[in-house]
């Protein structure tokens, strides 16, 4: 007698909206991961508003041909809305930059912390997405593992955090990039993701080009040693324009504050990328961090209660 053969589902189709949501932001965190240690080793060799926005006009043209290639570019409708996530998501790059000039990275990462806090905020007064106590609770507890992984298990260090002049101009970055989210699902009329980003990635590659073009016209690009180029394609088509699409794809998918709460792993894939470019391993104290941060995440993974 044959053996009964079962049809095994599709991957993405027995997870669910919501677990798709889930899966796509776990990727994103890990690419966005991987553009935090390339962009260490050559943030010194260009100028970054110039490198931003050549990096989006690349995304533009690698999202763009991919719906070219299937046919799924449509005439846009109230472009607008996708001007309005450029000009959100522009901010939170300029500000970001302007406040490097003063503010520590660690500093600055410990601010961005406060996101997925304020992204739930920003979802409640949008769309009404209200926090539960379980997912307040992972919220703070993905919070704490991840400045504890940022600070690499220094209390003294945690304790002398100052919010400077730096701090405070990424700060308002930082609410933008938190309004970003909720706005996604509030202005979608039913585009694609991919269809989607492209607008607001053209609409933010057109805002920077306009801020940045001294710059731009100012840099030698020839004579840039190979890894800003090896950073400048990583950067443009898996951490802007795949993150991009994962992004608009997980916003219609979860509440905003879950979508952001991912950003609490990007100091832990961070430690992994630096692993594979052969930096050591940190301390096994820091690494509880990383356990917060994923007991954070199985917190928000269990379905909501009726």
């Amino acid at each position: 007698m044959a053996p009964i053969r079962r049809p095994i589902a599709a991957p993405a189709r027995s997870l669910g909206r919501e677990g798709q949501g889930h899966l796509a932001m776990l990727v994103f965190s890990a690419l966005v991961g991987g553009s935090f240690s390339l962009g260490a080793r050559m943030a010194d060799l260009v100028d970054p508003v110039a490198f931003t926005a050549l990096r989006f006009w690349l995304a533009a043209l690698v999202i763009g041909a991919g719906l070219g290639a299937t046919g799924r570019i449509g005439r846009p409708r109230a472009p607008w809305r996708q001007g309005v996530l450029g000009l959100l998501y522009a901010i939170y790059f300029v500000l970001m930059f302007e406040g490097l000039k003063t503010a520590a990275p660690v500093s600055a990462s410990a601010v961005f912390t406060l996101t997925p806090l304020m992204a739930a905020g920003f979802g409640w007064l949008l769309l009404r997405q209200r926090l539960s106590p379980r997912i307040a609770a992972a919220l703070a507890l993905g919070g704490a593992g991840a400045l504890w992984v940022i600070f690499r298990a220094d209390l003294s260090a945690l304790l002398q955090l100052e919010l400077g002049r730096g701090e405070a101009i990424y700060l308002v970055g930082c609410v933008a990039h938190a309004l970003y989210t909720p706005l996604v699902a509030r202005l979608n009329r039913g585009e694609s993701a991919p269809e989607f980003a492209l607008g607001v990635v053209l609409a933010r590659a057109l805002l920077l080009t306009v801020f940045g073009g001294p710059a731009l016209l100012a840099t030698d690009w020839a004579a840039l040693p190979p890894i800003v180029w090896a950073t400048l394609l990583y950067v443009a088509i898996f951490a802007s324009a795949a993150t991009m699409v994962l992004l608009q794809f997980a916003a219609l998918r979860l509440p905003s504050a879950k979508v952001m709460a991912y950003t609490y792993l990007v100091p832990a894939w961070v430690l992994l990328w630096e692993a594979g470019f052969g930096a050591a391993l940190p301390r096994a104290l820091v690494l509880l961090g990383v356990a917060m941060t994923a007991a954070a995440l199985l917190l928000l993974l269990r379905p909501e209660r009726p």
